[in-house]
């Protein structure tokens, strides 16, 4: 299968190449630098473009079999001024527009496009599923419209929306700077520690994502979530045991909404939500629990 990847260069398309080449599929990817090509596995075809504008880069989109469609700017990267919300959103919506309105027209028959279990909100104690409906809160409405902008491609294509948790991996994304302060003797829960954080290794993000590429029976919504949720406390108590560091040092909220303002609604949200979708489908998740994903990556 030829696939066009979107985000190739970030933490999850720079794996799933090699995946996707390892399986036997030809990869063309889209970047906006011309040095992208330094950071992909040989074999990965490279195309130049700007996701959120129209060019050449969706004509080599119409010749491919599938599209994967991953680019977005980083949501945790600073503060949430009014101009970083603004690009969150567009990279996410104008981009998947674009891509979907090509798939619309003809090429590709499959479309898998990226999305978040921030789709929900924040949702306390409540279990979510793919078919819970959506929740409140700004990440909430930018992954609602981004899911919404992928609709047209679903005319005459497969359509998966890859809700996806905190990807955990050793060379980048949260995890870092989550073992940080434990490394330090100052780690711990943020403010209670009570919400529900839905996390995924990243093997098992890209053994996900592949099960929807090459199963015709994924369609719709997708959760890639490991199948057992933990609670923020039970996280920072798993960091600190792997790491045998203490793990009673919390962050106190108000210092959390100080320090990273609006964002901080996004950090303490919490999501309960579970792979049902998956489990149904007979996927065998690498790393269930988080304590055999820690002992993986950083133990």
């Amino acid at each position: 299968m030829h696939v066009f990847l979107t985000g190739a260069t970030g933490l999850i398309g720079r794996t799933l190449c090699g995946a996707l080449l390892g399986r036997g599929h030809f990869v063309t990817a889209l970047s906006r630098s011309e040095e992208a090509p330094r950071r992909l596995p040989i074999g990965v075809r490279h195309v130049t473009g700007d996701p959120v504008a129209p060019g050449p880069w969706l004509d080599a989109l119409g010749a491919t079999d599938a599209v994967i469609h991953l680019a977005g700017e980083p949501v945790a990267e600073g503060r949430w001024t009014e101009e970083r919300k603004r690009r969150i959103g567009e990279s996410r919506i104008a981009s998947t527009r674009l891509v979907a309105e090509r798939v619309a027209r003809g090429g590709p028959k499959i479309l898998l496009s990226g999305s978040a279990v921030g789709v929900y909100g924040s949702r306390g104690d409540e279990v979510l599923d793919e078919s819970s409906a959506p929740g409140e809160g700004f990440l909430a409405d930018v992954s609602r419209r981004w899911e919404a902008a992928a609709e047209p491609a679903r005319a005459r294509a497969r359509l998966v929306s890859l809700r996806t948790g905190i990807v955990l991996a050793r060379d980048g994304g949260a995890l870092p700077r989550m073992v940080l302060p434990f490394r330090l003797f100052a780690g711990g829960p943020l403010g209670r520690g009570d919400f529900w954080q839905p996390w995924i290794h990243l093997a098992d993000e890209i053994g996900l994502v592949l099960l929807a590429l090459e199963d015709e029976r994924v369609e719709g919504a997708l959760h890639l979530t490991a199948p057992e949720p933990v609670r923020n406390r039970d996280l920072a108590r798993a960091i600190g045991r792997v790491l045998r560091r203490p793990s009673f040092v919390p962050a106190p909220e108000a210092a959390l909404r100080l320090a990273l303002g609006e964002m901080a609604d996004a950090v303490l949200s919490s999501q309960r939500a579970l792979p049902r979708k998956a489990q149904a489908l007979g996927y065998q998740f690498k790393f269930p629990s988080v304590e055999s994903a820690l002992q993986d990556l950083i133990g």
